[in-house]
């Protein structure tokens, strides 16, 4: 797989040294992919991504994996912001409200696998745009495949649950320290976590979803002082 080179001018240097540590997918929310490419690469827009991949599975690369490309806009994760100095990007070619085609899958589980072999970035940190906007932003949304990438070892699922309350305040310790903002409102919280590992799920938070954020801080969660936050 060779990237169709197709540069951006919306780019510019990581600041204070940083390194790509985490990677993040979103969708287009476009019908048209060429649509997106001209979006991404107007600078009159200010966004931009490393990556684009077509319906038909086509890479295009817009920006250098060295340079810090303008697609993740405000939020935190782990409890540290500037989200684009230390993240490369991958933009989907879908509107959020149909299936994620075969070969578009495929191609970004082989370019997940060759970023993150180049970066030395774990599975943890491959996340949701919508992980660290919520309520600002949903991609890549409820019919994105998580559990297929985290079988692969492209991203995570947790996977011992252990029984649990449906308490709001308790679901929203452990998505916290699992690295959720800690600024949002607790409802916006499980409803971005909720886009990403219990899609089906509406309402009040339910046992699952707590057993679920508490078994991810279990298998995932990371020391944040150690971390520098």
């Amino acid at each position: 797989m060779t990237p169709d080179w197709r540069p951006s001018p919306n780019f510019g240097a990581r600041k204070d040294g940083a390194t790509p540590e985490l990677i993040v997918l979103h969708y287009t929310a476009m019908e048209s992919c060429d649509a997106a490419c001209r979006t991404l690469c107007n600078p009159d827009n200010e966004v931009s991504a490393h990556y684009l991949i077509r319906k038909d599975g086509q890479v295009i690369q817009m920006v250098d994996e060295r340079a810090r490309a303008w697609h993740a806009g405000a939020g935190t994760w782990q409890g540290r912001g500037d989200v684009n100095s230390r993240s490369i990007g991958i933009e989907l070619s879908n509107t959020g409200f149909t299936p994620f085609s075969a070969p578009l899958f495929d191609n970004l589980e082989l370019l997940l696998r060759r970023i993150m072999t180049r970066w030395d970035i774990p599975a943890s940190a491959v996340i949701a745009h919508s992980d660290f906007a919520p309520g600002r932003k949903i991609d890549p949304g409820r019919r994105f495949d998580w559990q297929r990438l985290a079988r692969q070892g492209l991203a995570i699922w947790p996977m011992n649950l252990n029984p649990a309350d449906a308490d709001l305040a308790r679901f929203t310790c452990a998505a916290i320290a699992f690295g959720y903002p800690d600024d949002v409102a607790p409802e916006t919280v499980l409803a971005s976590f909720r886009l990403r590992f219990n899609p089906t799920a509406e309402g009040p938070v339910t046992t699952h979803d707590v057993a679920m954020a508490e078994a991810l801080v279990r298998e995932f969660g990371i020391d944040r002082t150690a971390a520098g936050a």
